[in-house]
């Protein structure tokens, strides 16, 4: 039976093969074997159905939130639980990112997000700023693994048979055997370590190297 949830399922996986700029009501109607016309029984335009799609991955964010716990923790979870399912979903997090969100499932994490550092303390303009810091972080951080945006490339352990003077380039010839590597876990934890330790001295707090993770 053709229904809403459907038609997002549809776009979601093309997005996710092929990228936004795919999706067309022609193309989701091929893609469902039905006539283009049966499609807005159920989603009026393309833009509704990119934003479904949006409030559809946004929906599936777990966070295990503990009120309790101290900011700095929640902050972390909730990083962690937002580059979770944009790890899932890395093309259609584009999407995401792009849209606007009015539904109750769309806003929940914004919710959450906001009144945590409200509760640290932040106030309005400075709350909102820092979640979209976090959000560029953890989008720019996606775009990096999955060879999207730019990333230092690794250096060969002898520096010289890629062509790399080490006497015009000493730091790179010493540091090789790091740049060799690339933890993407490790790399992202230590992006976020350091967000978390700037937003705390300027909340004049403390922070808690915990390792709460959702």
């Amino acid at each position: 039976m053709l229904n809403q949830s459907r038609i997002v399922a549809a776009a979601v996986d093309l997005i996710e093969r092929e990228g936004a700029d795919a999706v067309s009501m022609r193309r989701i109607a091929t893609e469902l074997g039905v006539g283009v016309m049966s499609l807005y029984n159920h989603v009026p335009s393309k833009a509704a159905l990119l934003d479904a799609v949006a409030e559809a991955v946004l929906s599936q964010v777990e966070f295990t939130d503990d009120p309790s716990a101290y900011w700095t923790d929640r902050v972390r979870i909730q990083a962690r639980a937002f580059r979770q399912i944009a790890h899932h979903y890395p093309r259609c997090t584009m999407v995401v990112v792009s849209r606007q969100r009015t539904s109750a499932a769309g806003l929940l994490p914004v919710e959450r997000a906001l009144a945590t550092l409200r509760d640290a303390g932040f106030d309005g303009r400075e709350a909102v700023g820092l979640l979209r810091m976090f959000i560029a972080y953890v989008v720019g951080s996606l775009l990096r693994e999955v060879g999207v945006a730019p990333a230092i490339p690794p250096v060969p352990p002898d520096v010289t048979s890629a062509g790399v003077d080490p006497a015009l380039f000493p730091v790179v010839g010493e540091l090789a055997p790091y740049l060799e590597e690339c933890d993407h876990e490790e790399e992202f934890e230590f992006g976020l370590e350091l967000l978390v330790q700037a937003m705390a001295v300027r909340a004049g707090g403390t922070v808690v190297r915990g390792d709460a993770r959702g």
